[in-house]
């Protein structure tokens, strides 16, 4: 659920970004920021889905948007397309990587179980 909701408000972000370019560099380490702390969420995630090219990818996007120690500032329209492909991946993994519903234990006491005894 958690990680739903981080997946929605980065994707969110990423679109204003896109949609207000001319003003990001003022709100870089905000985006930064959100997105890093996201692509983590999102990596632990497809970590324990036990999908390791998902990790491998959002692991890559940790690092291109890490705050703390910049790896590079892209700006133009390099930096525009680095923010519209890293959206990309988050879109797809509200589809690749849900969660699976925890189904419930049958009772044992149940009045109907739903299935004859022999």
């Amino acid at each position: 659920m958690h990680a739903r909701v981080m997946k929605w408000f980065t994707i969110a972000t990423l679109l204003v970004t896109v949609l207000f370019w001319r003003f990001a560099r003022d709100f870089r380490l905000e985006l930064d920021l959100v997105v890093c702390v996201a692509a983590g969420i999102v990596m632990a995630q497809a970590y324990r889905a036990k999908r390791y090219s998902w990790v491998a990818g959002f692991l890559t996007i940790a690092l291109v948007f890490n705050p703390i120690v910049p790896l590079f500032r892209p700006a133009g329209d390099i930096g525009l397309s680095i923010v519209v492909f890293a959206m990309v991946p988050f879109v797809m993994s509200l589809v690749a990587l849900r969660a699976r519903p925890i189904m419930s234990i049958p009772s044992i006491t149940d009045r109907n179980p739903g299935s004859r005894s022999l």
